[in-house]
């Protein structure tokens, strides 16, 4: 039989020829099945959970502390955060922080704040990547007594010399209530150190309050109370200044426009310069002055006739010798 080309054609011819053409074709899509294979991306792999670790509580006080712990994140970008509250439900989280995306384990650490005094805390570590949550272990903190401290004042401040003046603080911290303090004093010129006074030890009130009153205060003192307790915890110093007292008068002189003013000054200053002013828009306006002069062991006195208008004056006792500080005598009014 031919073709009509007039080729032959027999039954083995037309398998060869079949056989040829089927096998180059084959070949063909075998080499493109492997070129595509080696184009074609590697399939992913699957994520890995981080592997985490609760670590000890750091720098823990009454208020704070630090958590710690460790984060592989096996390869993923992975961020941590810590877990904490009064039981192992938790109920407070902190800030959230990265770990990165490494191999190995890296110690991470975030701080936590506002806790209460004297308390138990459980916490625990939690980093998340691609893979999910990874919890770690509780563990649990115990924050800090709240340490005791003092603060004082003194009122009135100045006071006038004899006066009476109180001392009042509150004793802050754990336990403050209930204490015993105890007020010490150290004169002018504080040569010979805190000495106790005569006045009875105090207990703080519930709240830590307590109150010493001083009678008779006749020099510039410094303050402080400071607790029974081993150690002691002290006050910050206060200084209570002490004012002469300033007695002044007011009487007609001789001459027209003239006034004599006068007084005295307790304790005795003498030889300390007194200033008569003239008190206008607020301000005082110098229109006269004088020195002490010896009245007897306890004061001294002065006296001064000056040219006056209607109006109000004063008289100023200026005093440098640091056991009392200066002060003015009561407002005059002339007419």
């Amino acid at each position: 039989m031919q073709s009509m080309s007039g080729v032959p054609i027999t039954g083995s011819g037309r398998r060869e020829g079949v056989s040829a053409t089927v096998g180059r074709r084959g070949r063909g899509l075998l080499a493109a099945a492997m070129l595509a294979a080696l184009a074609a991306p590697a399939p992913a792999q699957a994520a890995t959970a981080a592997k985490v670790s609760t670590g000890a509580a750091r720098q823990v006080s009454y208020a704070s502390a630090t958590l710690t712990g460790s984060v592989n994140p096996k390869g993923s970008e992975c961020s941590y955060y810590f877990q904490y509250g009064p039981t192992k439900a938790y109920g407070g989280q902190t800030a959230i922080a990265s770990a990165g995306s490494g191999t190995h384990s890296v110690s991470v650490s975030l701080p936590v704040t506002g806790l209460q005094p004297l308390t138990v805390y459980h916490y625990r570590l939690v980093a998340v990547n691609a893979a999910g949550a990874s919890i770690g272990g509780d563990r649990r903190l115990l924050t800090s007594k709240v340490p005791l401290s003092l603060q004082i004042l003194t009122a009135p401040d100045p006071v006038l010399f004899g006066g009476t003046i109180t001392v009042q603080g509150t004793l802050s911290g754990t336990g403050n209530g209930g204490r015993e303090v105890v007020l010490q004093a150290s004169q002018f010129p504080f040569t010979a150190g805190f000495q106790g006074m005569a006045v009875n030890p105090e207990l703080t009130s519930a709240t830590g309050t307590f109150s010493f009153t001083v009678p008779g205060l006749s020099t510039v003192t410094q303050f402080r109370v400071l607790t029974s307790t081993n150690p002691p915890v002290l006050s910050p110093v206060a200084l209570e200044n002490v004012a002469v007292r300033v007695a002044s008068h007011v009487a007609r002189a001789r001459r027209a426009h003239f006034a004599r003013i006068y007084g005295t000054v307790t304790p005795a200053e003498d030889g300390m310069q007194v200033a008569i002013l003239r008190i206008e828009h607020g301000h005082g306006v110098l229109v006269g002055g004088t020195t002490l002069r010896r009245r007897n062991a306890t004061s001294s006195s002065f006296s001064r006739v000056v040219r006056v208008h209607a109006g109000v004056y004063r008289v100023l006792v200026r005093v440098t010798s640091g056991a009392q500080i200066s002060n003015y005598g009561s407002p005059l009014l002339i007419r």
